[in-house]
């Protein structure tokens, strides 16, 4: 007689309690899943995975204070068995890069059907990798271009001078020296960050910095006397 398969520990993160809930409701149902815990925020998270010792963490990547990304490195890190299946409204590329490159294991948009998202879940609880249609063909392309994505692709979302403004940031220069060297007001710099910070979904200027970082912007640090995560 053959074992059954081992049930599946399942932590959940998101910070939207709605879409929290449903998640955690679809582990529920599923016999093969038992639901260890759930989180609201990237450091929640990393406390769980080391109380609850989860197989799959399913985690959004906009979370308060440090990002879904900085949340999976920490947890591939700390515990190499835990695997990580992102579950996202964040399409573009830079996204996609920066949690594969943090060791996620896959990647599923938020919209996706309970079968589709208990199917991911499971395949990467096996090893697996799994992505969504419309990200597995975005990932085709990045990998085209094996280790890093060029600035000019990175974060599509972003417009030419935000994009130019975070690689700036990301090279360690305070909003007053990138308005220097960008012949613009602080006001105006200020305010290219902001939008920055909401299409990353990020919510401070370190995990903007961690996000074009990963994504291949600001490769060349300028020594500024500023230290590159330090406020503005």
């Amino acid at each position: 007689m053959t074992e059954p398969d081992p049930m599946v520990r399942v932590l959940v993160v998101d910070d939207h309690p709605l879409f929290r809930d449903g998640l955690a409701a679809a582990v529920d149902l599923d016999p093969r899943c038992e639901l260890v815990g759930e989180a609201s925020t990237a450091d929640e998270a990393i406390a769980a995975v080391q109380a609850g010792e989860p197989d799959v963490v399913l985690t959004d990547l906009g979370l308060p204070g440090r990002s879904g990304v900085e949340a999976t490195r920490r947890i591939v890190a700390d515990r190499p068995g835990t695997r990580v299946l992102v579950v996202t409204m964040s399409e573009d590329d830079g996204s996609l890069l920066a949690a594969m490159r943090a060791g996620a294991r896959g990647y599923v948009l938020k919209g996706a059907h309970r079968g589709e998202l208990m199917h991911a879940l499971h395949t990467v609880a096996q090893g697996g990798a799994v992505f969504s249609p419309r990200m597995a063909e975005r990932l085709a392309d990045l990998l085209q271009d094996l280790v890093t994505v060029p600035a000019t692709r990175a974060f599509p979302s972003l417009t030419p001078r935000e994009r130019e403004v975070l690689d700036l940031l990301a090279r360690g220069l305070s909003y007053r020296q990138i308005a220097q060297r960008l012949v613009l007001s602080d006001k105006t710099i200020r305010n290219h960050v902001g939008s920055v910070f909401t299409k990353l979904q990020v919510n401070d200027r370190a995990a903007a910095i961690v996000r074009a970082r990963d994504a291949g912007l600001g490769t060349t640090y300028e020594n500024t006397g500023s230290p590159p995560l330090g406020a503005g």
